[in-house]
């Protein structure tokens, strides 16, 4: 069996996008393999799990009654509202589809951030939780515009963004600024953006490609080596292959800047040619997508085949 066919051999929610990203099949296939994203396999598990409140596990970043999981060194749990709706973006669940539409409508109605009760798609505080809020509004079709001017004025002065600002911080954070970059991204597609919003997304690319997407400016080190690992679902941790990932949807001439972390992603393919499933982030979860760290990932290989497809492609020689 090649890859793809293992590949192939999976979920709705990862046929169509191999269809898509790897295959090149005709966009009517793509769009009829998309459509049992929503009716099967891990997408309707997951709608079938919303409830009558229009939560999911009862809360909107945690799971109601769940205060206590640090306490517990148990890991975040990743049973409610926003790590359940990133779950479907992942899946790519058709956001016009009836049964997605009154899953929204019920999560827009009744689901209020645990900070100050706001509203959940007028996002809270945190820019790291208020970029995924972006990318998700702007995925389910939802007004998200306020939230991306308080995110421009959030920007620091180095490019990127930190969930620590707030109580004094002024260096950015590597995983807030990509939950950030790929909030404004996803809200430049589907609006245009403006002038202002365009540019304080590149000042954020920048931050991190003058880091080479790892390594601190001030020393040149790598800052975490479980950036060097691919995980799924990459929840809002940074990686090197989310990172990768980004500047693909981005599809711009791969910057020289990269080439590392393109060279990391590379030396992890096996001689089967997947990757392995790596640093799962702990926490409780609706069900495992896939057999656990050490084992072959068809998320993993997916993500990785992809930017090498963009990265290799002759246009964009870097030689």
């Amino acid at each position: 069996m090649t890859v793809l066919d293992w590949l192939l051999d999976s979920d709705p929610a990862i046929r169509w996008q191999v269809l898509r990203d790897l295959v090149g099949a005709p966009a009517e296939e793509v769009a009829t393999e998309r459509a049992r994203v929503a009716s099967e396999g891990w997408g309707n598990r997951l709608l079938a799990l919303q409830g009558e409140d229009g939560l999911w596990a009862g809360g909107a970043c945690f799971p109601a009654r769940s205060f206590n999981w640090r306490a517990e060194n148990q890991g975040q749990p990743w049973t409610a509202t926003l790590p359940t709706l990133q779950l479907l973006r992942d899946f790519g669940v058709d956001p016009c589809a009836g049964r997605v539409r009154r899953a929204v409508a019920l999560v827009k109605n009744g689901c209020r951030w645990e900070h100050e009760g706001q509203p959940f798609f007028s996002g809270e505080v945190e820019p790291c939780i208020n970029g995924r809020t972006v990318a998700l509004g702007v995925y389910f079709e939802q007004d998200v515009d306020g939230l991306v001017a308080r995110l421009l004025g959030e920007q620091l002065e180095d490019g990127g963004w930190n969930c620590d600002a707030e109580r004094g911080s002024v260096r950015s954070s590597f995983a807030t600024t990509i939950n950030v970059l790929e909030g404004l991204l996803a809200h430049e597609r589907a609006t245009g953006g403006s002038a202002e919003s365009v540019a304080a997304r590149r000042r954020g690319e920048e931050y991190l490609l003058e880091r080479k997407l790892m390594r601190r400016k001030s020393t040149g080190e790598v800052v975490n080596p479980a950036w060097l690992q691919c995980s799924f679902p990459i929840r809002w941790h940074y990686d090197v292959l989310r990172a990768l990932d980004y500047f693909r949807s981005v599809g711009d001439v791969p910057d020289l800047r990269m080439d590392e972390a393109i060279d990391v992603l590379r030396s992890k393919r096996q001689p089967d040619g997947a990757w392995l499933l790596e640093n799962t982030h702990p926490g409780a979860i609706h069900f495992a997508l896939e057999h656990g760290d050490g084992r072959p990932s068809r998320w993993n290989t997916l993500r990785a085949l992809r930017v090498l497809d963009w990265y290799e492609q002759p246009d964009y020689s870097t030689d």
